[in-house]
């Protein structure tokens, strides 16, 4: 008999498996929530166990949707494997390759060697990004709590954000545009004015989602002191990103590990502070994303004058100068990558071996997989019908999760 086996028994010997129907006490039931959203089909189940209209304890299955992200950028060039990347969370792919390939230039000793421009490029793009991921994430919460007209509200917003990264990249949602080195092209002629334009267009509006959503009384009585998150406890899952900074805790990978330009730029770092229930709520989680809007927003316009001042575009610049030609490693390396995504700290774990253009090991961190590992711990003790505000608060992608 296998470690694991004996291992397996003892903890089924310790603690029965409270979801066998044979284990239940008087008054419970076990009850399959989902997959019921059109992008979770088949995705993520929730087996959730009640003892009346109270959720006694929640397990979350999740299949079917494995991206084989990490065999893929096992057989595969450094370079080859950024369309994979895009695809694991295909609302942020500028983020995602932006982490790749800041991991992959540290492998080769190029970090230094990317140009400014280049830089101030990825960074207001990956920020575009963060501001069309939240809209979405706040957008889709409020459908699932009965709240319709922000969702059209946000969509409409966020396709201003899709064109100008269409324009930039050639593709609306799977960019392919952060390169190894470089970028996949120099910005269009033009970009940074309509930038500026909707960063005008956007603050008011975003001004508006307050008052018809956040601030909202029957939107405040769904998700204040609801899906209580405690410090500790996050902090004892792994969680980051808005999960993590909605229980109070200023940590942000752009300014703890200060990576590509950041250090160069001013930009809060929002945190739930219990202003409509206890800190760490759905409402917290919900407001730090908003307000995480307003500083990529702020950190978009300092971009724009960079590179429209210190960094201008010229004719000589080349965006793929710093691109090797061939990606090979000179000697075996290991290590760990990284960077603020908007569902929190994305990494990618690298082996290699000496002179081969191909990863020997590669290992993705996925933010939405601790955070959503938490959910049993905050969803005890809440009513049936918060489970689905308990879940759209954590703001998961499942071809991350499952990745």
């Amino acid at each position: 008999m296998s470690q694991s086996t004996i291992y397996k028994e003892y903890l089924l010997q310790s603690e029965p498996n409270k979801f066998e129907a044979e284990n239940l006490q008087a008054g419970e039931m076990i009850i399959n929530m989902g997959p019921q959203h059109p992008s979770t089909h088949g995705v993520l189940r929730l087996e959730v166990l009640t003892d009346g209209e109270l959720i006694v304890d929640v397990a979350p299955h999740i299949g079917y949707l494995h991206r084989c992200f990490e065999k893929h950028a096992e057989n595969m060039a450094y370079n080859q494997t950024i369309p994979y990347v895009d695809r694991m969370d295909y609302l942020a792919a500028m983020n995602s390759e932006h982490v790749w390939c800041m991991g992959v230039e540290k492998l080769l000793g190029i970090e230094d060697k990317i140009p400014k421009r280049v830089e101030y490029i990825r960074v207001l793009v990956a920020e575009l990004n963060r501001i069309a991921s939240h809209f979405v994430a706040i957008g889709t919460y409020g459908i699932d709590i009965g709240a319709f007209t922000p969702f059209l509200w946000l969509l409409r917003d966020r396709e201003h954000i899709q064109r100008l990264l269409e324009w930039a990249s050639g593709a609306r949602m799977l960019y392919n545009y952060i390169w190894v080195g470089g970028l996949y092209y120099d910005l269009p002629i033009g970009f940074e004015d309509h930038c500026r334009e909707f960063v005008k267009y956007l603050r008011p509006k975003l001004k508006e989602l307050e008052t018809i959503l956040l601030t909202n009384k029957i939107f405040i009585d769904r998700t204040a002191n609801v899906g209580i998150l405690p410090l500790d406890v996050a902090i004892n899952y792994g969680c980051s990103g808005p999960m993590l900074r909605g229980s109070g805790l200023k940590h942000d990978l752009r300014r703890v590990d200060g990576y590509s330009v950041y250090p160069e730029l001013e930009f809060e770092i929002p945190i739930g502070q219990g202003a409509a229930g206890t800190t760490g709520d759905c409402w917290d989680r919900n407001y730090v994303r908003a307000q995480e809007c307003y500083e990529s927003l702020h950190i978009i316009e300092q971009c724009l004058d960079q590179l429209q001042g210190n960094y201008k575009r010229t004719p000589e610049f080349d965006p793929q100068e710093a691109c090797p030609k061939k990606l090979r490693m000179t000697g075996s390396q290991e290590l760990y990558f990284r960077a603020e995504t908007p569902r929190g700290e994305l990494g990618y774990y690298f082996r290699t071996t000496d002179r081969s253009d191909v990863p020997f090991r590669c290992k993705g961190r996925s933010p939405c997989f601790s955070n959503l590992s938490v959910l049993h711990e905050i969803s005890k003790g809440c009513m049936i019908a918060d489970m689905i505000a308990i879940v759209g608060s954590v703001d998961i992608v499942l071809g991350e999760l499952d990745r």
